[in-house]
């Protein structure tokens, strides 16, 4: 039975079921107003039964008025192209060996944008359709995640385009006029290719931290490690590239528990979080390292880690935002995407972190890490 064909004289009437979502949720096993995505089922005669409260949501169509209706009146789809797609798929007068459609975009009356996929239930493999399931997916999500693809592209192919230009345009003018220059002009331009060479690099690392993050594909290398020396080290090199060393201020409680961590990476979360009170606060960058709770369950102690500054902080409409992508303060520069991924390494670790306000009217980040001693040593 072809459902383009309801109008059509003699045509089946149903009575209307009584206003609920489903006709009769004990024949499907369950709740479908449970499920996230939108459940719409038809009979075998093409009338719908099923109708939860997320198809509602979506489609702006009320339960009561889909139940009992034919399932091309109550779901009015079409394709992109403007082409009704049940006319299109024809689910009760197609190919008899047809047993889906898979996803795609079709639109609902208005132009909205649904995720559509439907299912012909047969008691037989070539006999009728005794059911017409239908899932719909709100694109939304897929949207912001396209945006969110390109927004990086965008932004890593801008960032890399001033390094490569640069290493390009040093590379060719030493190649043509070698002989022009003196040795210390040689070495000059040598060594700004080589800083923008490490500038490519990080951003490839960055791209690669961010693709691992978000397929929970981050490994994590635990050794011991002990922070009080790994921040030492950070604030020593501060101090050699020329910052004053009565910047830095750190402050160990003892005893700490023995970390069990990422080396590699806890230097990389390490590094970002005191670059930024560097380079966006003011005056004293405080780094406490103390014993507290554990954030994972089972444990007793972790270890934590805040870095302050003095500087004006972060305002409090910024603050929810200052871990996803792109989020950058008020000064430019860097891609945005450090604190992400330092966010993405310490929830990889099984740990923590927070953003407040410091007790100088700085910037204070807090990330707090469990012990996570290897069974071994239990």
């Amino acid at each position: 039975m072809s459902v383009g064909t309801s109008s059509a004289p003699g045509a089946q009437q149903v009575p209307r079921p009584s206003a609920s979502r489903t006709g009769d949720p004990a024949d499907l096993g369950f709740d479908p107003d449970d499920l996230p995505d939108g459940l719409v089922v038809a009979d075998e005669q093409g009338h719908v039964i099923c109708f939860n409260a997320a198809a509602e949501r979506m489609t702006a169509v009320r339960a009561a008025d889909a139940l009992g209706q034919r399932l091309e009146k109550a779901l009015p789809l079409e394709d992109l192209e403007g082409r009704r797609w049940w006319q299109l798929t024809d689910p009760y007068g197609g190919l008899a060996i047809r047993r889906r459609q898979p996803e795609r975009n079709l639109l609902l009356p208005g132009g909205r944008e649904v995720l559509v996929s439907a299912r012909y239930v047969r008691t037989e493999p070539t006999g009728p359709v005794q059911r017409v399931v239908v899932q719909l997916r709100d694109t939304e999500a897929r949207r912001r995640t396209e945006r969110s693809h390109a927004e990086l592209i965008a932004t890593v192919a801008h960032e890399l385009r001033s390094p490569l230009t640069s290493v390009k345009g040093f590379t060719a003018t030493l190649l043509a006029k070698w002989e022009r220059f003196t040795d210390d002009q040689k070495r000059l331009m040598l060594e700004t290719v080589d800083a923008d060479a490490d500038r490519v690099t990080r951003l490839i690392a960055e791209l690669l931290d961010i693709s691992r993050i978000d397929s929970g594909r981050l490994e994590v290398r635990r050794q011991p490690v002990d922070i009080g020396a790994a921040v030492g080290r950070h604030i020593q090199a501060y101090v050699a590239a020329g910052q004053v060393a009565d910047r830095f201020l750190l402050r160990i409680e003892q005893p700490l528990p023995a970390l069990w961590a990422d080396p590699d990476k806890i230097d990389q979360v390490l590094s970002n979080l005191i670059e930024n009170a560097v380079r966006h606060g003011d005056g004293t960058v405080t780094i406490d390292i103390t014993a507290t709770e554990s954030p994972r369950e089972g444990e007793d102690t972790g270890t934590s880690v805040t870095v302050s500054d003095e500087g004006p902080g972060i305002p409090e409409e910024s603050m929810n935002r200052v871990f996803t992508r792109f989020w950058r303060g008020s000064k430019r520069g860097g891609t945005g995407l450090g604190l992400y991924i330092v966010k993405g390494i310490v929830e990889a670790h099984g740990g923590t972190i927070t953003v407040g306000r410091a007790p100088g009217g700085g910037a204070q980040f807090r990330f707090t890490l469990p012990v996570a001693a290897p069974a071994f040593m239990a």
